[in-house]
């Protein structure tokens, strides 16, 4: 499989290495420098590039037919005009806040305990995240979409907000505490607590392989599909690609 990388940063090379090892080619790296170039001899497009960026690079890799998985954050916003762009260019787009399989697994404990609270009302959500002193963005990709996952199966939940660590709980709002320091790749904790006790789930990536190696996956998976899709898709029973 050939592929065409939009975005060489730190997690573009570590996705080359993960591609390589499974057996596949990157023919085209995008950065600042050639910005604009589109996929052409690409199988499919990988997206991790920024925010101000990456809708650009959609447009581009659908407009040229290449299935695109998109790993960039803080577009969502925009979902709707991507999901008329997917349909109109009969194309394909795959995107996750986060590609770990750890993670994407980590999500279904999460809606899952999220739902067995809903009859719980001693229990108050919580989540934390840590990340590498190089990240721009807080809360992360990954924190909402636990808070997310919360409120969609817990109906006391409205939406989330960023904390400090000595705010008092938001009430029907998930709080979200974002701390940034050294170089640490990932680490979530959800938490469920009240007065007598606490519940806690934590994800902690040990580097960005994991990640890499998702997002390769995703890729494989998306190869020969049309349609918008997200890991969840690439994660449920059937035959796929394996990590």
């Amino acid at each position: 499989m050939n592929i065409a990388m939009y975005g060489y940063g730190k997690m573009g090379k570590a996705i080359e290495e993960a591609a390589v090892a499974r057996g596949h080619a990157v023919v085209l790296r995008v950065d600042r420098g050639n910005a604009g170039t589109p996929p052409t001899g690409a199988d499919v497009a990988i997206e991790f590039s920024t925010p101000a960026t990456v809708m650009e690079n959609i447009k581009l890799c659908l407009a040229h037919g290449a299935p695109v998985v998109v790993g960039t954050t803080g577009w969502h916003d925009r979902m709707e005009e991507v999901k008329d762009l997917v349909g109109t260019s009969s194309g394909a787009l795959l995107w996750a806040s986060n590609f770990s399989i750890g993670v994407n697994l980590f999500f279904k404990v999460n809606n899952l305990l999220a739902r067995l609270m809903e009859g719980r009302p001693g229990y108050a959500a919580r989540i934390d995240e840590i990340h590498h002193a190089h990240k721009l963005d807080a809360p992360s990709g990954t924190a909402i979409s636990l808070a997310r996952g919360i409120q969609e199966n817990n109906k006391r939940y409205t939406g989330w907000t960023l904390i400090n660590p000595e705010s008092s709980l938001p009430g029907q709002m998930i709080p979200i505490h974002s701390q940034r320091t050294g170089e640490v790749p990932g680490t979530h904790t959800v938490r469920w607590e009240s007065t007598q006790d606490l519940i806690s789930l934590t994800h902690e990536a040990y580097g960005r392989q994991g990640f890499a190696t998702g997002a390769v996956v995703a890729a494989e998976w998306l190869r020969h599909r049309k349609g918008l899709f997200t890991m969840a898709d690439v994660l449920e029973p059937g035959p796929t690609a394996q990590p």
